[in-house]
């Protein structure tokens, strides 16, 4: 039987009024395309399950050839409570805005990765989809994430992209006082961190190499 891959992605489709958002197509397209093609078995849930909403800026109106076939799993998307964590040998969180809005202190997210931290296996994520280790806690209450290196989409990026007073929260800024050592390269530098089986990407330009390294780490 294939090994089985587990992808999280975001049901949030509004950042504010007046700003649409969604899951970050290529952070899904990419990995997704990745653990196929490495024969995983992947499964796409959701908090909600149902159709995904797509991020309109991520989408160039004609996707790359190898992407087909990756939108069929985003219009029905597994409902995450209904998911049995133990099945799967990883887990890879996608980001895009919407993550902010409903991973951080979700209890179907902290449900679904509380098994994998304690039986240290792979979490990979990239860009916003670290938001969802933000309240995952062990039993004594302390964040996972508490003295491991990683990264995600940081400050600087946000302040470009204009977008720092619209999120929640920045961050860059919650990871580091979660306990996180923050690691930021240049704005959208292709930058990959991997601290035991945690794997973290900076960016969207991260995502492939952060699904090839989740990869690799499966394959050890």
């Amino acid at each position: 039987m294939a090994n089985k891959m587990l992808m999280i992605v975001t049901n949030a489709g509004v950042l504010d009024d007046d700003h649409q958002t969604g899951l970050w197509l290529s952070e899904f397209a990419e990995p997704y395309m990745e653990f196929t093609q490495a024969g995983y078995d992947v499964t796409v849930a959701s908090v909600a399950g149902g159709e995904i909403p797509i991020d309109p800026n991520s989408i160039s109106g004609e996707e790359p050839d190898e992407w087909e076939g990756v939108m069929e799993p985003l219009k029905d998307t597994a409902v995450l409570s209904d998911v049995n964590p133990e099945d799967y040998s990883g887990v890879f969180l996608p980001g895009g805005h919407g993550t902010m809005v409903d991973f951080p202190d979700n209890e179907a997210i902290k449900k679904a990765l509380q098994p994998f931290f304690e039986q240290n296996k792979v979490i990979g994520s990239v860009c916003h989809g670290p938001a969802a280790f933000v309240g995952v806690t062990d039993h004594s209450g302390k964040s996972y994430i508490d003295g491991m290196r990683l990264t995600a989409f940081t400050n600087a990026e946000e302040k470009d992209q204009g977008l720092d007073g619209k999120v929640p929260f920045l961050l860059e800024t919650r990871l580091t006082e979660l306990g996180a050592t923050f690691m930021a390269e240049p704005n959208y530098t292709e930058h990959v961190e991997a601290d035991g089986n945690l794997v973290t990407g900076q960016n969207p330009q991260s995502s492939l190499a952060a699904a090839r390294k989740v990869v690799q780490k499966l394959g050890q």
